[in-house]
């Protein structure tokens, strides 16, 4: 029974991992020295297990570019995305190091040899702290990191040539399933924002009895 779930579990992975264009990644993978490519990978793990809140992919991208190789984030992010979903997919289904490197080894056997080395260490060393749960949650939900406002004023418009109202800029700074964190920037009028604020009020009314 535990056979043919993880078999079939592999055949799954080997369709999406297909659909991701991981054999164009493998490229990219190819060019990230071994020191680096372990640590996104563990910051992804950390990432799948509560310990940090998102993988810095801009961050490290400066750092290998500053190395004197040529990746741009975009890049790295797919990457990211890739390993996340292989790590959480393997937590979901409870698959051993040996399991998810059959997956690896049937479906992009285009993986330099040293990546595939970091990730047969990383998951035999940290898969097992990722429960299953987590790991289904993550996929589907992405994670509040930060947020930031400032206060301004609008002086016109294509439609008014002199508005001087203020308005509210807000960023919020949200980690996707695979860790990778992006910035999301809206506007709002003063109306806009006091009700915005109201109902955080009342979100905060209802947690005060939980």
């Amino acid at each position: 029974m535990r056979s043919a779930m993880a078999g079939g579990t592999v055949a799954v992975l080997g369709r999406v991992l297909e659909a991701l264009d991981v054999g164009g990644a493998a490229d990219k993978i190819n060019l990230i020295p071994q020191d680096f490519f372990a640590e996104l990978c563990e910051q992804i793990i950390q990432h799948l297990n509560h310990k940090i809140l998102g993988v810095n992919t801009a961050e490290l991208c400066q750092r290998i570019q500053t190395s004197g190789i040529e990746i741009n984030v975009g890049d790295l992010a797919k990457i990211a995305n890739i390993i996340s979903f292989l790590f959480s997919t393997a937590a979901r289904n409870h698959l051993s190091t040996e399991e998810l490197i059959a997956s690896l080894g049937n479906t992009v056997s285009v993986l330099p040899k040293h990546a595939v080395q970091v990730i047969r260490h990383v998951w035999n060393e940290q898969g097992k702290s990722i429960s299953a749960e987590d790991a289904r949650n993550m996929a589907t939900v992405g994670q509040f990191v930060d947020i930031k406002w400032k206060l301004g004023v609008a002086m016109s418009s294509d439609t008014c040539r002199s508005l001087k109202y203020p308005y509210v800029a807000v960023t919020l700074k949200v980690a996707d399933a695979s860790g990778q964190t992006t910035d999301k920037s809206f506007e709002m009028t003063i109306p806009q924002f006091k009700n915005f604020f109201k109902q955080f009020k009342e979100m905060a009314a209802v947690l005060e009895t939980v």
